[in-house]
């Protein structure tokens, strides 16, 4: 059988890209550090310490692997469950194929990556495999998957990364077969845990089943030769009007290089990319109009289906409710100014003023798609009219600054990464040098972290 699951595992043992082109590799460079950037910052996260207490519990088969670029370690399939949900515990991760790539290759490949020493080049070309077969896969498919109840960073992601770690450890293409028709079986995530200990648990989850796939077929587990594309398959099962393409052939797969299409969009602010463009434009009006929240008398936002969708608290109490909350980030923007870390916190979002903004937004859906990105609108828009009777009007808004089609600027990134891992465990100076210099690391071991100077 030469099918779409044949095609991915000999894409996975072999890619055809025989030397990695730059704009692909200078993109995953940027995945990773921003990815150990908000992996270290969601490190005190309580759904962290729950996952760190049960890995404890139950005992790792090994301790090749470090935990959160620290002194503990573990197997790399519990590293890669630690590290994968710290990645996503802030929801300050990297965006793009309707979820979060980055949050569960990285952590994946570095806990692999570790484990048999393999270099910064190695590692780079085993996410380009892991993120191309995400997008061959989630582009089959016209119908959103968030508005079907799959959360794509869980489903895709557990797939991406079992092509990626095998990739990585150079496996023979039985070996590679089954490990992602086994992946196949493992995905899962549902959008209703949104806003919950658990979202961030499915990029965990997604890391450490792509590393276990692979890890079993390795020791001889078997799979169906055609389990994405059968009629019964992982394309089949997650389609449920049958529209997913299970027959194209995946001829461009490796040659045209979708990492270049849709690159890597970067969070400027840590809650659901849903939000992000309305954020862009009350702050901007804010700004520029010097608004007082109490002064306005209604804000009407107008998204996508998908995205009101993921959006489902409406009335938040804490901060990780809020990250799913356009009223909380609506009344963030106004009342703050800004909505970062220092605001997604449940005494911030329970300040009377908060509370109070968050009643004055009404929210319309437009059914429309954005083309480079499906589950959103093709633009938003947001009007705000004052009590004094003045209306603004923000205009369509495309992309949220941060999208890969309106980057921040370099300053802006490395910014990002010392703020995540200030305080913290790590020497933030020698890493982000490291990271950025990822493809010349002889062996990814020498990321894990040395005690902070004094």
């Amino acid at each position: 059988m030469n099918g779409l699951t044949y095609a991915l595992a000999k894409f996975a043992q072999r890619p055809p890209f025989a030397r990695m082109p730059e704009d692909a590799a200078r993109i995953i460079r940027g995945g990773f550090i921003d990815t150990i950037a908000t992996m270290i910052a969601g490190r005190d996260e309580p759904v962290v310490r729950i996952v760190c207490e049960h890995v404890r519990a139950r005992g790792s088969s090994s301790y090749d692997s470090s935990v959160l670029l620290g002194q503990e370690r573990a197997c790399s399939e519990d590293a890669a469950l630690i590290n994968g949900t710290a990645g996503h515990a802030l929801d300050y991760d990297d965006v793009a194929l309707g979820g979060h790539p980055s949050t569960v290759l990285v952590p994946a490949l570095l806990a692999e990556g570790e484990a048999i020493g393999a270099s910064g080049t190695d590692l780079i070309r085993a996410y380009l495999v892991g993120y191309e077969i995400w997008a061959e896969l989630i582009n089959r498919d016209p119908d959103p998957h968030h508005l079907k109840g799959w959360h794509p960073t869980a489903v895709f992601g557990t797939v991406a990364a079992a092509g990626a770690i095998a990739n990585l450890r150079a496996l023979d293409f039985n070996v590679c077969r089954n490990a992602i028709s086994l992946s196949a079986s493992l995905a899962a995530g549902l959008v209703a845990n949104f806003g919950t200990m658990t979202k961030p648990l499915h990029a965990g989850r997604a890391a450490n089943f792509g590393v276990e796939a692979v890890h079993l077929a390795a020791r001889g587990l078997t799979a169906a030769p055609d389990a994405i594309e059968h009629h019964a398959g992982f394309l089949a099962a997650i389609s449920p009007k049958g529209r997913a393409d299970l027959e194209r052939p995946a001829e461009n797969l490796g040659t045209r290089l979708r990492i270049l299409e849709s690159g890597l969009s970067v969070k400027k602010y840590p809650l659901c990319y849903a939000t992000h463009r309305i954020i862009d434009a009350v702050i901007d009006l804010a700004n520029r109009e010097d608004l007082r929240a109490e002064a306005v008398a209604s804000v009407h936002a107008t998204i996508g289906p998908a995205q009101a969708s993921m959006l489902r608290n409406h009335r938040p109490k804490t901060g990780l409710e809020a990250k799913f909350s356009l009223e909380f980030a609506v009344a963030s923007a106004l009342t703050a100014r800004a909505v970062g870390l220092n605001q997604l916190t449940d005494e911030f979002v329970n300040r009377s003023p908060v509370q109070e903004t968050m009643q004055k937004l009404e929210t319309s859906v437009v059914d429309t798609a954005c083309p480079i990105e499906p589950a959103f609108a093709f633009s938003d828009r947001v009007r705000i009219r004052m009590k004094n009777g003045v209306e603004l009007d923000s205009g369509d808004i495309r992309f949220a600054r941060g999208n890969a089609q309106l980057p921040l600027r370099e300053e802006e990134l490395e910014a990002k990464f010392f703020d995540c891992v200030a305080g913290s465990h790590v020497d933030a100076a020698r890493l982000y040098e490291r990271l950025s210099a990822l493809d010349a690391l002889p062996d990814v071991r020498a990321l894990v972290a040395a005690p902070r100077p004094d």
